[in-house]
């Protein structure tokens, strides 16, 4: 079993390794007991947000972990793959300024990303 900050880490530099913009981990664990991590990220097209999250689910399997549930990511607007500890929120920089996600867990502590 993979311990939970080197998953966020690894779900973090998958999205990096695809060019993720603007990619934050946010800490819920004292807000929530649906995840311990939210990692959100951007793409700049439909096509780079299928890829991020094509790569990731990719990069972890590798790792022999695999999501719990994905959902979304068909159309490219938006994408959500849950990990347990770890839920990965890859949106179209559209979509992204219009659910603001980052803004309704706003009381969660940044985590900083670890370069690669």
């Amino acid at each position: 079993m993979i311990e939970h900050d080197k998953l966020v880490q690894l779900v973090a530099d998958a999205c990096l390794d695809e060019k993720a913009s603007d990619l934050i981990i946010l800490n819920v664990s004292d807000l929530t007991i649906i995840a311990d991590y939210f990692v959100i990220a951007s793409g700049r097209s439909t096509v780079q947000v299928k890829s991020i999250v094509e790569h990731v689910e990719e990069k972890l399997e590798e790792q022999g972990v695999m999501p719990i549930r994905k959902e979304g990511h068909e159309e490219g607007l938006w994408g959500v793959m849950d990990y347990g500890s770890t839920i990965l929120h890859v949106f179209r920089q559209q979509e992204r300024e219009y659910y603001k996600l980052e803004n309704l867990w706003g009381e969660a502590m940044e985590v900083a990303i670890e370069a690669q």
